[in-house]
């Protein structure tokens, strides 16, 4: 429990830099913020008072000051993501279906501060998520003076925010206070993208000046003055008429013939591509339709009959990725090569469904059209497919299954190593995803990750699958997921992340005396460098004499010792054996499993998996003929 700031008995009234900040936090409660995380520092001093007061139990908050939940953490950078988790879990927080996230504040002092929030920037603007960055400056006299700690922070993070103001020092003027009210409901706005159906982040770069501590003066009172509360726009139902004149029809794409008619040939062999963020309108309407749905982890949309787990090794068989002429993309899809070479084929009609935003997900350049949502067709099943044609993915699928299984229940004596066996990435996914019920949280890192977990995962009823797609970097994993955790309580919650991800951003496990513990399992599959590479051009034997030191990067870290020195309970996992029990009972705090995952074989097991399954699909599909 935080003490009552107590002025000195000799210390003046409020400067207006301690009384716009009360007068800013205010604003921002009014308009929806929740939850405030901190970087110290000295410039935002009038900021950090004025947010530890809000964050007092009631009884000792003081009269006129908001109810927000405070975050500290000495990492700008984990600060930055760990407000993009809390805004991503957010939007989860409800009982039943995802809604808008919340807009989270972020509050730094000046200088390089301020540019460690970059990469999350970044993030938030790629996802569309609503984070209010609040960073301290000097006052505009100081500004290119040589003074301590002072650079040009306005227009920072240049496009990547949808509002950047670079507001004055307070002197107390009249109206000042309702200036800065009008100034945050702008900026409340613009995050939440209530105007324009665009949410992202905003910056408020704020100059102040000494004195920059609170005297006697108490809080102002809550005022309405300035504020105005934005009325967001509703999705349209339909999606509103298309640039040009181009019609939106389905069946018959318009353009320059490059796409030849299909409606005189009866039902489009179709296929829904559900990406990042689709959500459970990809599945339902692949189920509408009887179409093969092949979706990301988190999509929001991975389950059920209509979902084709192995979708990536099944896209180059002539009859099934062959056929396919039209497909219907929600979301944002970013995992595999094969997708996105089916996206490019100049036969294939793409219709690409992006509710907000300005630009859509087209980075083959080949969408036909761009639709703000499903048409009603569509939506009511009226579209159909050719007959047959979910059977024979879903055939092929399961005999792509029975191949991955056989593989992956094999004994593990030929991953063994000099520190004894190594447990497969694809078993370590499959064992996460087993272990992940429908209520629980799975946040996924980048590179093999989730990808492995695209390949094996199947779930009847997925659980809540997160990850940052936005860039699908590795930075800022874990405190991402301690956000998510934060924000989400009640839920059981756990990251999936390759050992790279993690010593990326292990000062995310760093927690302050007075902060609150999330409940975050972390499982870390440990090959000892960056086996992604591996399975990609670069992992090529010929190119084995420069591979290790500049893609495979081992490390050798003692990560046992590292959780020790955060405080943080570690287990270690050797074989499949070991895996379940680790993943069943995570209990309450920050736990890490460490799985040491095999990387020698990686490649040469990805192309016995892909010659395996060609062989059996073709079985499978010719028994069906």
């Amino acid at each position: 429990m935080m003490a009552p700031v107590t002025p000195a008995p000799d210390a003046p009234d409020d400067a207006p830099s301690v009384t716009a900040a009360r007068v800013l936090v205010q604003a921002l409660a009014a308009l929806g913020v929740r939850d405030v995380v901190l970087a110290p520092g000295s410039r935002s001093a009038p900021l950090a008072y004025a947010v530890a007061d809000a964050a007092r139990p009631d009884g000792e908050r003081p009269a006129g000051a908001p109810v927000l939940r405070l975050h500290v953490r000495i990492d700008e950078r984990d600060a930055g993501f760990l407000a993009l988790g809390l805004a991503k879990g957010s939007a989860h927080a409800g009982e039943r279906t995802p809604g808008p996230p919340r807009p989270v504040a972020v509050v730094t002092t000046s200088g390089t501060a301020v540019a460690n929030l970059h990469p999350a920037v970044l993030e938030a603007h790629h996802s569309g998520l609503p984070l209010v960055l609040l960073t301290a400056d000097r006052p505009h006299e100081l500004r290119g003076t040589g003074a301590n700690q002072t650079t040009e922070q306005a227009g920072i993070f240049g496009g990547a925010v949808r509002l950047a103001v670079d507001v004055p020092a307070p002197t107390g003027r009249p109206g000042e206070d309702r200036d800065l009210r009008r100034t945050a409901s702008r900026a409340l706005a613009a995050a939440t993208g209530a105007r324009t159906g665009d949410p992202g982040p905003v910056h408020l770069d704020l100059a102040y000046r000494d004195p920059l501590a609170p005297g006697r003066t108490p809080w102002p009172r809550p005022s309405e003055a300035g504020l105005t509360h934005v009325v967001g726009r509703g999705q349209p139902a339909e999606a509103s008429p298309a640039t040009g004149a181009l019609p939106v029809v389905v069946g018959e794409p318009a353009g320059d013939g490059a796409r030849p008619s299909r409606r005189a040939r009866g039902a489009v062999p179709t296929v829904v591509v559900a990406g990042d963020g689709a959500g459970p309108a990809a599945a339902r309407l692949a189920a509408a339709n009887g179409w093969p749905l092949l979706a990301e982890p988190s999509s929001g949309a991975r389950q059920g009959a209509h979902a084709i787990g192995a979708y990536r090794l099944l896209l180059a068989d002539p009859r099934l990725g062959g056929r396919v002429g039209r497909v219907v993309v929600l979301g944002r899809p970013t995992l595999t090569r094969p997708v996105q070479a089916l996206l490019a084929r100049p036969d294939v009609e793409v219709l690409v469904v992006a509710p907000r935003g300005t630009d859509w997900p087209d980075a083959a350049r080949n969408a036909s059209q761009v639709l703000l949502d499903v048409p009603a067709r569509m939506r009511q099943g009226r579209v159909g497919a050719p007959a047959g044609w979910l059977d024979a993915w879903r055939a092929a699928d399961a005999a792509a299954q029975d191949v991955l299984a056989r593989l992956l229940d094999a004994p593990d004596d030929a991953r063994r190593s000099r520190s004894g066996p190594r447990v497969s990435g694809w078993a370590l996914a499959r064992a996460v995803a087993r272990a992940s019920a429908p209520d629980d949280v799975l946040v996924v890192g980048s590179s093999n990750p989730v990808r492995d977990l695209d390949l094996v995962a199947r779930w009847d009823a997925a659980p809540l699958v997160l990850a940052n797609r936005g860039l699908a970097g590795i930075d800022g994993t874990i405190a991402t997921a301690t956000g998510v955790a934060l924000a989400l309580p009640h839920r059981r919650v756990r990251a999936y992340l390759g050992d790279l991800t993690f010593l990326h951003d292990v000062g995310g496990l760093l927690r302050g005396a007075g902060e609150v513990a999330a409940d975050l399992q972390l499982v870390v599959a440990n090959d000892d460098g960056g086996s992604v590479f591996t399975t990609l051009e670069h992992g090529e034997p010929g190119r084995a004499d420069v591979f290790e030191r500049v893609f495979g990067t081992p490390h050798g870290v003692d990560v046992a010792a590292l959780c020790a020195a955060y405080g943080v309970r570690h287990t270690r996992v050797v074989d499949t054996d070991g895996l379940l029990p680790a993943l069943a009972a995570p209990g309450t705090g920050t736990s890490v499993v460490e799985v040491r995952v095999d990387r020698a074989h990686r490649r040469a097991l990805g192309e016995r998996l892909a010659a395996d399954v060609a062989a059996a699909v073709d079985a499978a599909l010719a028994a069906r003929d």
